[in-house]
């Protein structure tokens, strides 16, 4: 089992920056596949980004923040961030994390962990 919980959102003018944690409980987290993922007002839940190996080393990312969003875990201290630069109003969303074992994906409809969500707003 593995427990999820996201923080840093906020309210941001287009062009700034956010940092987003998602800490994790449960032992073997450092065994999951991790990803971010938004869902707007009125939208669909979409992928952003996800840490395509356990290390963190290598990721995937939508076109949509492709150059501008960097994800990163850090097994030691259970927790997975999203670097979000360059933002746009076009960003804002409920912002979540997600936990999965076995290989990442961008459906989020196989993941079965998921945090509560974190509210990201990008004034014009």
């Amino acid at each position: 089992q593995v427990q999820l919980v996201e923080s840093g959102g906020g309210l941001v003018q287009t062009g700034g920056s956010l940092r987003l944690s998602c800490a994790a409980s449960g032992r073997t987290f450092s065994r999951q596949a991790v990803a971010w993922f938004r869902q707007a007002p009125g939208k669909a839940r979409e992928f952003v980004a996800a840490a395509i190996n356990l290390s963190g080393g290598s990721a995937f990312y939508a076109d949509s923040v492709k150059g501008r969003f960097i994800i990163s875990r850090d097994n030691a201290k259970n927790t997975v961030y999203l670097q979000m630069n360059s933002l746009k109003p076009e960003d804002t969303a409920v912002y979540y994390c997600a936990a999965r074992p076995g290989n990442w994906n961008t459906s989020p409809g196989v993941y079965p962990y998921w945090g509560q969500g974190t509210q990201v707003t990008v004034s014009s």
